[in-house]
């Protein structure tokens, strides 16, 4: 395999209630990378609604996308994310439906304990797998539009490669790509029946994932779940983190 033709990302793959749910509405198992139908009893979607998100696989962002540093391997980054993941606490955080910079997603519920702790979890995995990232190319960069975002968020691109992180971080399962009023109206009023059924329950976090982006434009899929029992499950992207 050529490591240098493709990325790695440290995500959070919802759990049931919202897995399912959330993958159909995308119309993409990032597990398998098969395509999936709508849940039953939800509208027909236009496709480019969900295009980016569904690139991407149902995720929250822990460690952005990044290819690997020099001197690393994919067996390094296995063994890294086994340790990092093994021995934690879980989290039960309240989840609801947000606009969010232009596009939809289930966001942390304010004013609980949850919101602080999966924070916690995302700022120790961005410093935790930083060895592993090799720095961005100037066209990596430029697809940021640096010019467009705040002082805070360029100082966070420039040292972390990634403009939301830390403070300016906001955890989000993303559900739409961006969309004018419009159709931002439209889709909330889709998802928002299904959405308050789910979000009665609590996201519950007992691991996190590195997925894979097999070759430069194609569409991630989950490598390896990693638990924080110890335990591992594989994805079809499991080969690509072997060296």
């Amino acid at each position: 395999m050529t490591m240098a033709a493709h990325r790695y990302a440290i995500y959070l793959a919802p759990a049931e209630p919202f897995r399912t749910p959330g993958a159909q509405w995308l119309g993409r198992d990032a597990d398998t990378g098969a395509s999936l139908p709508l849940p039953k009893g939800m509208a027909r979607r236009p496709p480019e609604w969900v295009k980016a998100p569904a690139h991407y696989g149902l995720h929250a962002t822990l460690k952005p996308p990044f290819r690997l540093a020099a001197g690393m391997d994919a067996a390094m980054l296995d063994a890294a994310a086994r340790d990092f993941a093994r021995g934690r606490e879980a989290i039960d955080a309240r989840l609801t439906l947000r606009a969010l910079r232009g596009f939809l997603a289930w966001c942390l519920d304010d004013g609980a304990e949850g919101p602080r702790q999966v924070h916690a979890l995302a700022d120790h995995c961005v410093r935790a797998f930083e060895r592993f990232r090799a720095p961005p190319t100037e066209d990596e960069l430029r697809k940021r539009r640096p010019d467009q975002l705040t002082a805070a968020q360029r100082r966070m691109l420039e040292t972390w490669g990634y403009p939301y992180v830390f403070e300016t971080f906001t955890f989000h399962i993303t559900l739409t790509g961006m969309l004018d009023a419009a159709a931002e109206a439209t889709a909330l009023a889709q998802l928002a029946p299904a959405s308050a059924r789910l979000c009665e329950t609590p996201l519950h976090v007992d691991g996190v994932s590195i997925f894979v982006q097999p070759a430069p434009g194609a569409d991630f899929i989950v490598g390896r779940h990693y638990g924080f029992n110890g335990g591992t499950r594989d994805g079809a992207g499991a080969a690509w983190l072997e060296s």
